[in-house]
């Protein structure tokens, strides 16, 4: 039998055992996607949730039953904000009269009313919403309390409260997989490096470009998977144009690392991705439309990067971005950031608000004097 290295804990005699927090959560985040109800416990009870995102009508009713019409529906403070609540953390709305179709307006419908009762978040609704985000689903989902001894949600994976900071450890525990020569148009013979591991065993690929220098500050680009952009040429980002770039740039330096990381949609996924380009149509940036959502600014996490790193024996870089949280998450894990250069892609119509709001809402480096004569010159065009 394969089991991941990451679900054993090795104990104090010859023998090893599970893991149990890990294989818990990973549990969850399947169970989740599934579209069936986890169970949350801690100090103060526990608590059964169902991710709306991954729900069918007929799951949501199957749920409200089993929940004798006490649930509500769990939403956070992104999406509470948009929901006219501005001083509210997470809430809960409850949920006795609401159908599926509500339920689902409240947690991403754009202009859905304000006029509700609602109460703070619980602990456990908050974890909750964590799992949520691990299983790549929107953070709204229906939660009830469940008492001591009850038998309703019995069947259903529990999670305990102290599973998700125990497991926070896995976020850097990969290994190499694979690596094989790649030759690439226009680069040459480049290395492709896959490392497994983290929550629920993701692939992430290093691509090496040349024979960088390790004893030295390497140069590197920390690159998100952009389905539309990268492989499609979408207009609406410059995420292509920034891989490619990239790319050209580590080998005119003489060799690098990029480290190309399942991040699609700015960490939340390619559906909430698709459902997030639906508000940009409709007037919203990139920022409002996740917050829609129940997002943050950005839900991406770089522990994975730091691990390839490490893995690739790298302690120092010259780091081409233009994200400032892409330098701070490096130094904070202890790797040297010697030095960082911008890396840009064109301007054009489609992407230009996109750009705007990069870097006047989310501070990265990038020319706002550029952008404005841009405009203009579309705009005359």
């Amino acid at each position: 039998m394969n089991v991941s290295p990451h679900l054993w804990a090795p104990n104090k005699s010859a023998d090893y055992q599970f893991d149990d927090s890990a294989m818990r959560l990973e549990r969850a985040v399947s169970e989740f996607r599934y579209g069936r109800p986890i169970v949350l416990s801690g100090p103060e009870g526990s608590v059964a949730a169902l991710a709306l995102d991954a729900a069918s009508p007929s799951d949501f009713e199957r749920f409200a039953r089993a929940a004798g019409d006490q649930h509500a529906l769990y939403l956070s403070r992104h999406r509470a904000a948009r929901l006219g609540l501005s001083n509210a953390d997470d809430i809960a709305i409850p949920a006795r009269d609401m159908d599926f179709a509500s339920a689902s307006a409240l947690a991403y419908a754009r202009d859905s009313a304000a006029q509700i009762e609602w109460k703070p978040a619980t602990s456990l609704m908050r974890t909750a919403g964590e799992v949520a985000g691990l299983a790549l689903l929107l953070p709204a989902m229906m939660c009830v309390e469940v008492p001591r001894h009850a038998r309703t949600f019995a069947a259903c994976v529990e999670v305990d409260h102290l599973d998700l900071p125990k497991s926070r450890r896995m976020a850097r525990n990969f290994e190499v997989v694979v690596r094989t020569p790649v030759p690439l148009r226009d680069l040459g013979d480049c290395e492709f490096v896959v490392f497994r591991g983290g929550v629920a065993q993701k692939d992430q690929v290093a691509i090496v470009v040349g024979q960088p220098d390790t004893s030295g500050p390497v140069p590197v680009r920390i690159h998100s998977s952009c389905l539309t952009g990268d492989l499609c040429g979408s207009l609406k980002c410059d995420c292509g144009d920034q891989l490619r770039n990239g790319l050209s740039s580590l080998k005119e330096q003489g060799g690098g690392v990029l480290l190309y990381l399942d991040q699609e949609g700015r960490g939340t996924g390619i559906g909430a991705k698709m459902r997030a380009y639906g508000y940009q149509h409709e007037g919203l940036d990139t920022i409002d439309a996740d917050a829609e959502l129940g997002f943050g600014p950005d839900e991406r996490r770089y522990d994975a990067a730091v691990a390839m790193l490490g893995g690739l024996g790298i302690g120092a870089v010259n780091l081409l971005t233009n994200n400032p949280t892409k330098v701070a998450a490096l130094l904070a894990a202890g790797i040297a950031v010697n030095g960082r250069t911008s890396v840009t892609g064109r301007i054009t119509p489609d992407n230009l608000e996109y750009l705007r709001t990069k870097t006047l809402r989310a501070g990265h480096a990038l020319d706002i004097d550029l952008l404005t004569r841009a405009a203009t010159e579309l705009s005359d065009g």
